[in-house]
């Protein structure tokens, strides 16, 4: 037994800051120490993040029979001469979506206790991978789930939750059921619950201005959202809503809510962006182990340069070893001993 969670590290896209980060947050001494670490990726895109970051970490070639704290998976499968910094394109796509899928089927295979990775763009996901429509999906295809996944932002002061996520604002309405309103109540508390914030409470955005003025601006608060809220209410959760979208978050920074329930994505993602854009995690909640990543992008308009802030890249690898603590209080497995039981996953990630 060891009382250090293992965490895989999936690089992401390559064309971003994303190899960039994954340096500086690993040589960030805190965050080396919290857990075991396997980052999986392409050895020479590693490098290519030490030479923009100005450090140097160097980690063992990944041996499952001698692992020892930290080590790389070396896949070696970049197309590196069809990279370019700080374009979309379908070979920095391939390399994110096998270094993602990876990690999570190693985790799945409890081979790793938490999935962690740095920035993706969607596009080049895409290009390389047409049915790549975001994160939740993947995962459920990357394992063979139809576990309801969702996605969670967190800051110290507040997390935010969401009903509908990537869908175009078109298609939000129609949406908002009771049934999805519920289930999303119930899978932020227990959610938070995991993360050790007991009995929280939550602040449920209305969908229309002024929480619809009464049927003025919008049926959809009174008829729709109110009433899922009551039956929450009624199931001794701590919800409290339709709260208007445009003092939801002022009344949970004053400490009245714990989290945000937003109906759609750019209702809460703007809001927390602008809270604490350099400190925000995505946390991906409802499958058997965590997942977590920066809640900001690949900045292509930086990549390259240096100049990338590693501190929510470090928020989330920590945030991902402390969850997986919480979730093992009597510790973990021998990693040599987990190894074993992935040992189809690692065949197959590295082509044998």
């Amino acid at each position: 037994m060891t009382d250090r969670p293992l965490i895989a590290l999936a690089l992401g896209d390559p064309s971003g800051i994303g190899n960039e980060l994954a340096v500086k947050a690993l040589c960030h001494e805190e965050t080396f120490a919290a857990a075991d670490w396997l980052v999986i990726g392409d050895r020479r895109l590693w490098a290519l993040g030490e030479e923009q970051s100005g450090l140097s970490l160097t980690l063992p070639d990944f041996d499952p029979e001698t692992f020892d704290h930290a080590a790389f998976l070396d896949l070696g499968h970049a197309d590196v001469d069809a990279i370019a910094i700080g374009d979309s394109s379908e070979a920095g796509g391939s390399v994110a979506v096998k270094n993602f899928r990876t990690a999570l089927q190693l985790a799945a295979a409890g081979a790793a206790d938490a999935v962690t990775f740095t920035p993706f763009n969607k596009h080049a996901m895409r290009l390389a991978d047409p049915s790549y429509v975001d994160e939740i999906g993947f995962v459920q295809r990357s394992i063979g789930t139809d576990a309801p996944g969702s996605e969670f932002n967190v800051l110290d002061e507040v997390w935010n939750a969401r009903v509908t996520s990537h869908v175009p604002l078109s298609e939000v309405a129609a949406l908002i059921t009771p049934e999805r309103i519920a289930r999303a109540i119930a899978l932020t508390d227990s959610t938070m619950r995991g993360a050790g914030i007991s009995n929280p409470r939550i602040g449920v955005a209305a969908l229309n201005p002024h929480a619809g003025d009464g049927g003025n601006f919008g049926t959809e608060d009174d008829e729709i959202i109110a009433p899922a809220v009551e039956a929450a209410r009624l199931k001794q959760f701590r919800v409290t809503g339709p709260v208007p979208s445009d003092t939801v978050y002022v009344r949970a920074l004053r400490g009245e809510f714990d989290a945000v329930l937003t109906m759609y994505h750019d209702q809460g993602q703007i809001a927390m962006k602008l809270i604490g854009f350099d400190r925000g995690v995505t946390l991906i909640g409802g499958f058997p182990f965590w997942i977590a990543t920066p809640a900001h992008g690949t900045a292509y308009d930086i990549a390259g340069s240096g100049a990338a802030n590693p501190g929510a890249a470090i928020k989330a690898l920590q945030l991902a070893a402390r969850l997986s603590r919480r979730s093992n209080p009597d510790g973990f497995a021998d990693p040599v001993a987990r190894f074993a039981g992935a040992a189809e996953v690692l065949d197959a990630a590295r082509g044998a």
